[in-house]
């Protein structure tokens, strides 16, 4: 049966963080824009993001050594062209930012200017990292949603789903493959809506709730890489799931993350014994990057037997401390943790998806129409291992080059009926605790076999295990009404599969990805694609 959707649109963007937020606002003067939204609006990992964002703003800086500092990080699988894209366009897309009213802290020069007080992250050359205090994200993405919220020509549907993207080939149009919009899942109303749109945007995030022990807020499910994995785009290097190194380890805040601003600003991370260890791994000790840090503590603590170490800056001023970090001070107070005194327990905890669907400069897909940004996407910036506040920077530069493509796209002009979502043959859900089990299952099996350190078995194991869970995933799917934990975890095990088979395509350790079995990086690598059954070139 065909209908008349009950939303129309020219974009479509699935996701309310910086990427989502920053192309809605750039494309509202030219299109109409629908912003679809999981939870509350401002709810996902850019609200959360400590650190801050990467561009040189300093005259002893250069574009050229922060091209070079990605690429080193990156373990030699970076994009080139990809990374000189990105680090060229740094500073005017920030600028962009900063004129939309996001206060960054500066500092008084001795002559009496103001200048942007910068920081230093791990594997940066120099000082670049434009902050709010130790919330950032929170700065940024409190002013683009009261943008959004305030723009006649944004509408923005809260609390709803992307069920799946609806595609020409899989109604049955002729013509080129592309994106006809998307089935929606109304929270509230508990059904099923349609959007028709001329593009659509996936702004969704990553998929590291697939882990057991995650930074990310629970909406982080892989949702756009499933979406577009079944929609026929290729996919990569999702082997490289960047675990932070430091994410606080208590029982009454397991997701919230120590900003690696910490450590660049002196924090020393330690055994229990008051002893620091990172020295002996690695010549830049706590300022290494991201990978190897984790890798260290996880090293340390199977090593001592400990379910975590410690991060301690104490020796720093106390006033110099509650002033840079003042939401963590406040926050692990409330815990019985003072940061100006105590060392903080910590363990790495997944953090950052540095692979997902394959898109170009504008952030074009295999499917036209269908555009992915920010951290669902696969631009080649972050290659084997994502650089420290790489990751807000590249949803800005790609939602500027995203809404510099579509503007040159017509608005809509396809009147083609949609098909309805068909819930004839499905009934209520009877058994949720099935949902609850194979969640759980899921993560625990991900972080046990394809955590930080991996071997060709424990993958083998995953995907064997994976592979039974889809089936009863699949058959569930097809039976009873959706819900919300159903989608998700529904996307989350096919993205758990994904991450698996890339993981067995790579012979070698690298960056992110470590395995006993190839501990040695090869001489010659390259990113690691999946394509999918319904792929068609374009």
């Amino acid at each position: 049966m065909n209908i008349t959707p009950e939303y129309s649109c020219d974009v479509l963007i699935i996701g309310s963080g910086a990427a989502g937020l920053s192309l809605a606002l750039r494309l509202a003067e030219h299109r109409s824009v629908i912003v679809l939204s999981k939870g509350p609006m401002s709810e996902g990992s850019t609200l959360y993001a400590q650190g801050g964002i990467a561009a040189v703003f300093d005259e002893t800086d250069s574009v050229d050594s922060h091209v070079e500092d990605t690429l080193i990080a990156g373990a030699g699988l970076c994009e080139p062209h990809a990374v000189s894209f990105v680090a060229s366009n740094a500073r005017h897309c920030v600028q962009w930012l900063i004129d939309q009213g996001v206060l960054f802290d500066t500092q008084l020069q001795p002559n009496g200017e103001a200048s942007f007080h910068l920081t230093r992250e791990g594997g940066h050359s120099h000082r670049r990292i434009l902050h709010a205090a130790d919330a950032t994200g929170k700065a940024v993405e409190t002013t683009l949603v009261g943008k959004a919220l305030a723009h006649p020509n944004i509408r923005v549907l809260e609390r709803r789903n992307a069920v799946d993207l609806i595609v020409s080939h899989k109604i049955g149009l002729p013509g080129p493959h592309r994106v006809m919009g998307a089935w929606i899942w109304n929270r509230d109303l508990e059904k099923v809506e349609t959007c028709r749109a001329a593009c659509v945007v996936l702004a969704t995030g990553g998929a590291s709730k697939v882990y057991q022990y995650t930074t990310n807020p629970d909406i982080a499910s892989g949702d756009g890489i499933a979406m577009a994995w079944r929609a026929g785009c290729r996919v990569a290097n999702l082997e490289f799931n960047q675990f932070h190194p430091t994410a606080l380890f208590h029982p009454q805040a397991r997701n919230f993350l120590l900003t690696e601003a910490l450590r660049g600003e002196g924090a020393l991370l330690k055994r229990p014994d008051g002893s620091r260890f990172m020295p002996d791994f690695d010549e830049r000790a706590e300022l290494a990057p991201r990978d190897i840090v984790a890798r260290a503590i996880d090293h340390e603590m199977k090593r001592l037997g400990v379910d975590c170490l410690y991060l301690d800056i104490s020796h720093k001023p106390q006033a110099f401390i509650r002033q840079h970090f003042p939401m963590i001070y406040e926050k692990l107070l409330g815990l019985g943790i003072d940061l100006t005194k105590d060392p903080v327990p910590v363990v790495p905890a997944a953090h950052y998806t540095c692979g997902g669907v394959m898109v170009d400069e504008a952030g074009r897909s295999d499917v036209d129409g269908l555009y992915a940004i920010g951290e669902v996407s696969y631009t080649g910036l972050h290659g084997a291992n994502r650089m420290a506040s790489n990751s807000l920077l590249e949803c800005l530069v790609y939602g500027w080059s995203a809404a510099e493509d579509i503007k040159k796209r017509p608005p809509v002009t396809d009147c083609v009926p949609l098909p309805a979502w068909d819930e004839s043959r499905v009934d209520n859900a009877d058994e949720r605790v099935v949902i609850q089990h194979n969640w759980h299952e899921l993560r625990l099996l991900m972080w046990d076999y394809v955590g930080i350190v991996r071997t060709t078995r424990r993958l083998e194991r995953a995907l064997r295990r994976i592979t039974m869970l889809q089936q009863e995933i699949d058959e569930y799917y097809a039976h009873f009404r959706v819900s919300n934990n159903l989608l998700e975890l529904r996307n989350l095990v096919q993205v758990a599969e994904l991450i698996v088979r890339c993981a067995m395509q790579r012979k070698e350790s690298r960056g992110l990805h470590y395995t006993l079995d190839y501990p040695q990086p090869l001489s010659d690598a390259g990113p690691s694609v999946l394509t999918p059954p319904l792929y068609i070139k374009r």
